[in-house]
């Protein structure tokens, strides 16, 4: 019988380009060149004798007869290259693949792992290349932990919250005692006309911040954006200003005095790290032991956190000894973070 159909090459460099919107993103995914994905993708429009690609300088765009052959084809490659994954590699030796928000994974998950390593000797995990928009339609990563508002970011995905809604206000020791000398930051609000620096995936969190904080509808002075946490917690080190930063990564910078929290509210923002797996997907070997040691790992984290004694915030306060109400707003904030309710907004 005579086959009507191209080569498997020939259909992952159309569909990964197809997917991604760009030769050059497929070219990188499949880790081949960008004219063997342009050249796999002309060997199969002649195959089938019309065009499947709309090319041009911004970007890609189906044609319909493309559009019906990614719809045939996707599913059918994504079954393939799942079982090629499963049978190259019998399950007790595959280690279970991450992919990990960066500043999450360096600061806050890698430094455990030893805990994790030590429990279950036997799981290897490896991470992979993270990526904002994970929609786990290759054979790797397994699970990611990615960041949103919630499991709803992420139809297709069983989800669970780790950590990383509780947000503070840090900024460079000097600031803040230049500020306190000059009578000002007696309340949130203040912060509002500082030099405020934001992520570039959340610059909506000043503002609920200050809402929640009870500074009406002052509208934050926001200046310079950075894509990643790590980027924002070095520019309050370099005194660029304010940021808004998760509890759960700037412990270590606070404990060393690198940085101050002007004002520790009990705060919580509906943005988190979530735990994520594919929905249609059997779990992989290994990813239960993970998802239980991460789960009581961020929870024992947010219990070591909310402990006044941990923090040395009142520390920042204290940088001027006078200035006894702002200590007291302080004190106040530890109390609240240690017993009361906390504030969450949504």
């Amino acid at each position: 019988m005579r086959m009507h159909s191209p080569s498997m090459s020939e259909l992952h460099a159309f569909a990964a380009a197809a997917r991604l919107g760009s030769f050059s993103r497929a070219a990188a995914e499949l880790c081949v060149t960008q004219s063997a994905i342009s050249r796999a993708v002309a060997r199969l429009e002649q195959h089938y004798g019309v065009p499947l690609i709309k090319r041009n300088a911004h970007a890609l765009a189906l044609t319909p007869v493309g559009r019906e052959l990614l719809d045939a084809v996707r599913g059918p490659l994504s079954s393939i290259e799942e079982a090629s994954a499963r049978l190259r590699v019998m399950p007790a030796d595959r280690p279970l693949h991450l992919a990990v928000v960066p500043t999450f994974a360096s600061v806050w998950l890698i430094p455990r792992l030893r805990d994790f390593q030590a429990l279950h000797p036997g799981i290897k995990l490896n991470f992979v290349p993270y990526s904002k928009q994970e929609d786990f339609s290759g054979p790797v990563p397994d699970a990611a932990v990615l960041t949103g508002v919630g499991p709803e970011a992420w139809p297709q995905c069983s989800c669970d919250y780790v950590i990383g809604r509780e947000m503070v206000p840090i900024c460079h020791p000097a600031r803040l005692q230049q500020r306190l000398a000059q009578g000002a930051w007696q309340q949130p609000g203040d912060l509002a006309s500082e030099p405020l620096l934001y992520h570039t995936t959340a610059p909506g969190n000043w503002t609920q911040w200050l809402r929640a904080a009870h500074a009406g509808r002052t509208a934050p002075n926001l200046t310079t954006a950075f894509d990643q946490v790590s980027m924002l917690i070095q520019a309050v080190i370099a005194d660029m200003g304010v940021a808004l930063v998760q509890r759960c990564l700037v412990k270590q910078a606070l404990e060393s005095g690198a940085v101050v929290a002007p004002f520790d509210l009990p705060i919580e923002l509906q943005r988190g790290y979530f735990l994520c797996t594919p929905r249609d997907r059997r779990p992989r070997p290994g990813f239960a032991e993970f998802r239980r040691w991460l789960l009581g790992a961020a929870e024992e984290d947010v219990r070591g956190c909310r402990a006044p004694d941990s923090w040395g915030l009142v520390r920042g306060a204290r940088l001027l000894e006078g200035r006894t109400s702002m200590v007291r707003s302080f004190d106040g904030a530890a109390q609240a973070s240690s017993g009361s309710p906390r504030t969450v907004f949504t």
